[in-house]
């Protein structure tokens, strides 16, 4: 009896360290609600060494019955270990992020005359040193992350449409060029593994949340989203990310979410105000955030309002998806080129996990 509920023993803590390893940091029923992630990182930092100590436990109760205990027993047996040598297998290649969405095979990125780009699709703009790149989101959703120089820089644009976040980084830490992979999510957020140093990054906010580098922050760069065709006029030398033949079926599976209208319930909109997967405008003032309600936007086109006490303007283009945020014109009134502020088309689940201590906008 006592090998029997050790053998059982030996099963479940196998299992339950392949299980959780993977089931804390990517979106499966209940798992993105709770502050699991060191626990997560901790099974993956030393999952080998889980493995190690099951298998110790397991090999000589499983000889054992094998050698003494009735068929039946040998039967149920050997029905676990294969049943863990699929869950092995499923947690390892087939639901983890990186085997799940891959980079790039073939970055190309063509000129306006070479475009196969809909322009009226969203993209992130990005310029630097006189240089413009534009990202379809639609692309890059399915990627996570694309890593490029632009004006000589490099930099790595990211997207979870899970929280509708595009942000836009300087891939260097500590003065070190660093390759990143799609590790997994944290509260419905993507989450990148730096090569060397095995941190865990934050795609909303660049942190870095578990790890060696816990604390640090990639450097983000200005960025907008829009729609290209207004890029473009914006930036008619752009440069425009174009799809991977490689990946031509993944992108279709985003269809339709430009405009919110794919068909998944994690990157579907909720039409209405303020609801879990509501549209929200966020914007950062001297490191205080204000979230304001898409609807809201659409229906004033410009909303003027007041920010850490600067007067603050968003305005939304006539084509109803591309918007900007500046300094207020009454602090220009020599007509320079107006100041632009960091602003986010996002979910509102999303603004309100991330800036915990963000006010709304309301209309009075």
């Amino acid at each position: 009896m006592k090998r029997t509920l050790l053998l059982i023993f030996a099963l479940l803590f196998l299992f339950a360290a392949e299980i959780l390893r993977v089931y804390f940091i990517m979106p499966f029923p209940g798992s993105q609600r709770a502050n699991t992630i060191d626990i997560a990182y901790f099974l993956h930092k030393y999952i080998w060494a889980f493995r190690l100590v099951g298998l110790v436990l397991l090999l000589p109760l499983a000889i054992y019955a094998y050698r003494h205990a009735r068929l039946w027993k040998k039967i149920v047996l050997s029905f676990f270990i294969i049943l863990y040598g699929v869950v092995f297998y499923l947690f390892n290649f087939k639901f983890l992020a990186d085997k799940m969405f891959y980079q790039p095979k073939n970055k190309i990125l063509a000129a306006v005359t070479g475009n196969k780009v809909d322009s009226n699709k969203l993209v992130i703009g990005i310029a630097i040193n006189g240089q413009a790149k534009a990202y379809p989101i639609e692309i890059i959703g399915y990627h996570h992350q694309v890593q490029d120089t632009v004006g000589g820089e490099p930099v790595m644009i990211t997207y979870c449409s899970v929280c509708r976040t595009g942000r836009v980084f300087s891939p260097i830490v500590d003065s070190k060029l660093q390759r990143f992979r799609l590790v997994g999510m944290d509260h419905f957020n993507a989450m990148f593994e730096d090569a060397e140093t095995k941190s865990w990054w934050r795609q909303a906010t660049g942190e870095a949340i578990t790890g060696k580098m816990k604390g640090k922050s990639l450097k983000e760069l200005p960025s907008e989203q829009m729609r290209l065709a207004a890029w473009i006029r914006q930036y008619p030398n752009t440069l425009i990310l174009q799809p991977d033949p490689e990946f031509l079926k993944q992108y279709k599976n985003l269809e339709g979410f430009d405009a919110g209208t794919v068909n998944s319930g994690l990157e579907k909109r909720d039409s209405a105000s303020w609801k879990f997967k509501s549209w929200v405008v966020g914007v950062i003032v001297d490191g205080h955030a204000k979230a304001y309600d898409w609807n809201d936007l659409v229906r004033e086109r410009i909303i003027n309002d007041t920010v850490s006490n600067k007067p603050i303007m968003i305005v939304l283009d006539e084509d109803n998806v591309s918007f900007h945020a500046w300094i207020s014109p009454v602090n220009n009134p020599n007509g320079k080129v107006l100041e632009a502020i960091p602003a986010y088309q996002e979910f509102w689940h999303s603004w309100k996990t991330f800036h915990p201590n963000t006010t709304k906008y309301e209309k009075k």
